[in-house]
């Protein structure tokens, strides 16, 4: 079972949010709405994005990482590795 397997109905719900604000900035561009104001609503796209994975990433750190962690040491620090990985993919730009 994946960490976020209790959640899945309320990541599910805030990524339909997140699709229905995508979908309000297609409406934007196609009306020529204000450059500033298709901006901000990006940068709250991108916020509530944010939310989500970073919420993932609690979600692997306290289940999968330390169901590792307590199997074996070899097991954990595989889990460790991946985990800095997805966090550095996070905050690429």
């Amino acid at each position: 079972m994946r960490g976020y397997a209790m959640q899945k109905d309320d990541y599910r719900n805030r990524l339909r949010r997140i699709e229905g604000q995508v979908r309000g900035l297609q409406r934007m561009i196609d009306e020529d709405e204000y450059c500033v104001d298709v901006l901000t609503q990006i940068v709250s796209v991108t916020k509530a994005l944010q939310g989500v994975g970073l919420g993932l990433l609690d979600e692997h750190l306290r289940h999968c990482v330390r169901e590792a962690a307590e199997s074996s040491r070899i097991e954990g620090d595989a889990k460790v590795t991946e985990a800095v990985q997805a966090v550095e993919r996070l905050l690429k730009v």
